[in-house]
């Protein structure tokens, strides 16, 4: 039953009378009659009966509108409820993110917004949209080249360009160079991610830039291990230049002839940030990757 139909029900019952009912609500008598009647096909007993000219309500009728009462309450409450917890902005709020954002963003984000309940998160590209159904906000990356993510069921709020710097070795020669070009690396050995992350695909375009493929002898996924691999002089990699951990034994050095970047997004279902708590987390996330020194 339509709480709209039950709402006209208990109205006739108070009210007395179909015209008094449409100058209530401000509708038309046929609109209200032509109401009641789709109300009166699902109950199997008459709802209502003539008293003269008037419509009244029979035994049957003012029992349902008596339970009306009773059903526009509750609805009244749960619409107080919903409202509450769209107002609260200290409801708790979970937030995914890859490691390095989560490493480099997570302490402050906690500190601005002791409500938030963080995850770490380390999927291929492609499985980042999936992570809104279980997650409020998910910082999410992806190359500069890459397709957008999809339209049309996610929201998405940019949040950085990140530039990613060849890293090696504060000892290594290479680090006397202020930038360098994909003939310059192309012969050294290197960590990649694994297949399907981003990341992988830059090499593959340093290796196609210099002519030869790149020698890939490791493979780890997370930056800080990464950091520590190349930091003992073993191989080279790409890292982010806003969220890699600074370390003396490192030097980062861009590409000249192969400018490359991951864009840094949140993602998220479109009606959950009609949460006050979610945008005020969201908003917190600009504020920690602006002070990492993104622009």
């Amino acid at each position: 039953m339509d709480p709209h139909h039950l709402r006209l029900l208990r109205e006739l019952g108070d009210r007395g009378s179909v015209a008094a009912v449409a100058r209530a609500l401000h509708i038309t008598p046929s609109a209200v009659s032509q109401q009641l009647n789709t109300l009166q096909r699902s109950a199997p007993v008459p709802l209502t009966e003539r008293s003269g000219r008037r419509l009244v309500l029979t035994e049957a009728g003012r029992a349902l509108a008596a339970a009306a009462v009773e059903v526009m309450t509750a609805l009244d409450r749960a619409d107080r409820a919903v409202g509450a917890y769209l107002d609260d902005p200290s409801a708790p709020v979970t937030v995914c993110a890859f490691h390095s954002a989560a490493l480099t963003w997570f302490p402050p984000l906690a500190q601005r917004v002791p409500q938030v309940r963080c995850a770490d998160e380390d999927v291929a590209r492609v499985d980042f949209p999936s992570l809104v159904g279980d997650y409020d906000l998910v910082v999410a990356h992806r190359l500069a080249h890459s397709p957008p993510w999809p339209a049309g069921r996610l929201t998405v709020v940019p949040l950085v360009y990140e530039p990613l710097y060849v890293a090696m070795a504060a000892d290594s020669p290479l680090a006397g160079k202020p930038q360098l070009t994909a003939a310059d690396v192309a012969g050294e050995p290197w960590v990649s991610v694994h297949e399907g992350f981003p990341v992988e695909g830059v090499l593959a375009a340093i290796g196609s830039a210099a002519g030869r493929p790149l020698d890939i002898v490791h493979r780890i996924n997370e930056f800080t291990v990464t950091a520590s691999m190349v930091a003992a002089g073993v191989a080279l990699a790409l890292l982010p230049g806003y969220t890699t951990v600074p370390d003396p034994r490192l030097v980062l050095r861009p590409l000249a002839d192969l400018p490359a970047g991951r864009h840094i997004d949140v993602l998220t279902r479109p009606e959950t940030l009609h949460r006050a708590a979610v945008r005020r987390v969201l908003d917190a996330l600009r504020e920690v990757s602006r002070a990492g020194g993104a622009s």
